[in-house]
């Protein structure tokens, strides 16, 4: 498998086990940074009903094309994106969007951008889903987190791990009201929001 993740191997049941219930009205979802589809595959045999749209930018998209070459019957194909398009997928509309272990690695500018095309991909009701870690008041929930936000910033200064007040205040600007923060394995969350 091309762009094979370890750690999305290890927390895909987890996260299936939430998204049954934060997902359980939605027939569309949108998966931003797809990477190996190792997700949207597993989402897609659990949750049969709802029709996964995999996108990912593109460095990953050759991988994830060939990875998801024969994809299950609910998966569409792979759509390459520009994270600066406005929206990512024209004329498109999705009522779930889920991202995993995105926010953090993409800079400040492009956290606002995503939540500002967030608000415009998804329909009235629809569920935003965000998994990952977060800070609260400044602190990080661990010491692991910590140290991860240090490698983090000296592979890239722009990324980090993001603080959950500031990233619910994007939500909240872009029409989104939050339902819940699970906490996770591995010291991660599973923050969704519905669009009002």
């Amino acid at each position: 498998m091309i762009n094979y993740s370890p750690s999305s191997e290890r927390n895909k049941d987890p996260i299936i086990e939430q998204l049954v219930r934060v997902f359980a009205e939605c027939h569309k979802v949108l998966e931003i940074g797809s990477a190996s589809g190792q997700h949207v595959m597993h989402f897609a045999e659990h949750l049969p009903d709802i029709s996964w749209q995999p996108a990912d930018l593109a460095n990953y998209y050759p991988g994830l094309t060939e990875n998801l070459k024969n994809r299950a019957s609910n998966i569409l194909a792979p759509q390459q994106l520009d994270l600066n398009q406005m929206p990512w997928l024209p004329e498109v509309s999705f009522d779930g969007l889920f991202s995993a272990n995105t926010l953090h690695i993409m800079s400040w500018q492009h956290v606002l951008g995503f939540f500002e095309r967030a608000g415009l991909q998804l329909a009235k009701g629809g569920v935003l889903c965000i998994y990952g870690p977060f800070k609260y008041q400044g602190e990080f929930t661990s010491p692991s987190n910590a140290n991860f936000d240090l490698w983090l910033k000296d592979r890239d200064h722009l990324s980090g791990v993001r603080d959950f007040e500031a990233v619910h205040q994007l939500a909240s600007d872009n029409g989104f009201d939050l339902l819940g923060d699970e906490a996770m394995p591995a010291n991660n969350q599973l923050v969704h929001w519905c669009k009002i």
